[in-house]
């Protein structure tokens, strides 16, 4: 039939009211990037080609074609890109139903056919020409659809700008399927470019089924078709089948890493929510891990093919987590954006974090296993979980691993509890930015005395979690910095006899010098080298001021309290000037200030202390 035939036999519909308010919506607010219109497409072509390999179940006569693929050409010199199938095909009126009419794709009444079907002879099922068609028109002036309905020698034409009508016109196609002409806008002509729908293609739909083609032009002007995509769903293989070279290449095309997975998940769920994981633990940290986005990346499939990464299918303290979820219980055909809303996609999320968590869990338990190296990784980010995530705080606890006095390796809550003294019953721990400064600080010494045991915490989030978490196996947790009454309780195994001089005098001499610099200035027993320390009473502590303030949130001043060694030969000195009656008054600023660098807090006028260090320097020797 000739193009003017055509044209004269054309009839003109208007698009139902829906259709009309949702194409304004597809164009400008459904959808977040452009190039998803060819994930819709090429969902719709594999949606029709499974139907037409289901129907031929039962009629030989719709049998597909050996070579049935999804074909992919662009045309820079017509500025047309064409996706053609060798799906079911549509006849005049379902054109005019399926896509002059939301969601009237025919899928509702195929599936219940599915009811009498064996499970391995269902097809995989994605709303054929449901909303997401119409997707077409964020990159397409105009669309036109020539189908022929398997088992008919009709095919029509549906054509339309998207702007409130559309024509259906006789066709001629050699075969039953589908062909999908875009119109390109002029600022979408990158479409056009087979580099870019290559990358869109392996991105959107690398694991659907059906093999698909893009014609690439070559230099002398003829073309060629490339195969774009794998066209397996490695998740969907039974893990019998899978070797740990296939997890590993694929763990590596989907995180773009380049390490072995320390961990592989791989399993299906059934029951009221059915869906499909294959996720990965990392073996090594990417270099700019923790300057990435906190939300989970983990991609969301339906029916093989790719929905969003942007579904937050765990929490943020398994951000590290890479993979696939793919379930048949979720709608293909609407945007991921509304994905958020479904009940469906929240229990997938809680059935997977605790699927990871318990995988986590249990390798924990491996001492031999590796557990350490991957702790170290990522275990800054999955402290996160002792602050945020309420439901899970005392599983985490239960594996988590911290640096201690104890030694080098890695200890747990629990090994820490087993060593614990008689008559202790705290956990003590130490904040700070370095955990080389940490080790050395002055807050340990007494504690070490004492043979007390003290948890060293240098990550950004350490200032933070230990007071949601409180306390474990009903021991609290408490910070050294505010612990100065504890070590009373035991006695020092250090052996220094050193007579303590008498700070009676000294204590409110330094209270007069320094005045509002302090909260307060007393004698302790936790220094056995140094000859002051900074703490905080009440409040958060020094370590949690500083991370505070560096975050940009207020943090009012507030004057910490200096404590003072009577052992050391410093205070010794400066009690026997006090007792002649002498000053100290430039004495005591250097001595807060000592205690501040030592324990990394920021002068308030360094030029000032290195001014008053020299001028003392420069004096007599003190003592």
């Amino acid at each position: 039939m000739s193009e003017t035939n055509n044209q004269q036999a054309a009839e003109k519909h208007e698009f139902s009211a829906e259709v009309g308010r949702l194409l304004d919506l597809v164009v400008h607010a459904l959808y977040s990037d452009r190039e998803i219109f060819l994930r819709e497409l090429v969902a719709n072509a594999a949606d029709a080609t499974d139907k037409r390999r289901f129907e031929a179940l039962t009629d030989s006569a719709l049998a597909l074609p050996e070579n049935a693929s999804i074909r992919i050409n662009p045309d820079k010199t017509q500025k047309e890109l064409t996706i053609s199938d060798d799906g079911v095909g549509m006849t005049h009126d379902e054109l005019a139903q399926n896509l002059g009419t939301i969601a009237r794709s025919g899928t509702r009444a195929f599936g219940e056919k599915l009811n009498s079907a064996k499970p391995e002879d269902r097809p995989n099922l994605i709303g054929q020409f449901g909303v997401g068609f119409y997707a077409a028109f964020m990159v397409a002036d105009r669309v036109d659809v020539t189908s022929r309905k398997a088992g008919s020698d009709e095919a029509w034409t549906w054509s339309s700008d998207g702007k409130g009508a559309f024509t259906l016109s006789p066709a001629s196609r050699s075969t039953p399927g589908t062909d999908i002409v875009l119109h390109m806008k002029d600022d979408a002509d990158e479409f056009l470019d087979s580099w870019r729908l290559k990358s869109t293609i392996r991105k959107w739909a690398d694991h659907i089924s059906w093999p698909i083609t893009l014609r690439e032009t070559k230099e002398d002007g003829t073309t060629e078709d490339q195969a774009a995509n794998e066209g397996t769903a490695l998740w969907s293989k039974p893990k019998s089948e899978i070797t740990p070279e296939q997890y590993a290449e694929f763990y590596r095309h989907i995180s773009r890493a380049f390490d072995e997975p320390y961990a592989t998940l791989h399993w299906r769920a059934e029951g009221v929510t059915e869906f499909t994981a294959l996720l990965f633990l990392p073996s090594a940290r990417p270099f700019d891990f923790m300057e990435q986005s906190r939300e989970s990346r983990i991609h969301l499939h339906v029916r093989r093919m790719f929905i969003t990464d942007e579904a937050e299918l765990v929490p943020n303290w398994m951000r590290f987590v890479q993979g696939v979820v793919d379930t048949e219980d979720l709608p293909l055909n609407v945007s991921r954006e509304m994905l958020q809303a479904t009940p469906v996609l929240a229990r997938i999320r809680k059935a997977v974090t605790k699927r990871v968590l318990t995988d986590i869990r249990n390798r924990a338990k491996d001492a031999e296993g590796g557990f350490n190296t991957f702790w170290e990784n990522f275990g800054a980010v999955i402290k996160e979980g002792l602050w945020e995530d309420a439901e899970h705080r005392t599983e985490i606890a239960g594996f988590a691993r911290f640096h201690s006095t104890q030694g080098d390796d890695l200890v747990t809550l629990d090994d820490y509890i087993a060593r614990m003294k008689d008559g202790q019953d705290a956990i003590y721990y130490l904040t700070g930015d370095n955990l080389d400064a940490l080790k050395s600080s002055a807050q340990l010494e007494g504690f070490r005395a004492r043979g007390l045991e003290v948890l060293l915490l240098s990550d950004p989030v350490d200032g933070f979690w230990p007071e949601r978490l409180s306390s474990y196996q009903e021991k609290p947790l408490r910070s050294v910095a505010q612990s100065h009454g504890d070590l009373e309780k035991f006695e020092s195994t250090d052996a220094d006899t050193t007579e303590a001089a008498d700070v009676e005098k000294l204590v409110p001499a330094l209270k007069d010098a320094l005045g509002e610099q302090v909260k307060d200035v007393r004698s302790t027993v936790r220094l056995t080298g140094s000859a002051v320390v900074i703490t905080s009473d009440g409040g958060p502590d020094l370590s949690m001021q500083r991370l505070m303030r560096r975050s940009g949130q207020a943090m009012p001043a507030m004057p910490p309290i200096l404590e003072i060694n009577p052992k050391h030969p410093l205070i010794k000195a400066l009690a026997e000037r006090v007792a002649k009656g002498e000053s100290i008054t430039a004495y005591a600023s250097v001595l807060l200030d000592l205690a501040r660098v030592q324990e990394g807090e920021a002068l308030p006028d360094p030029t000032g202390f290195g001014r008053s260090l020299a001028t003392l320097l420069a004096g007599p020797a003190v003592g």
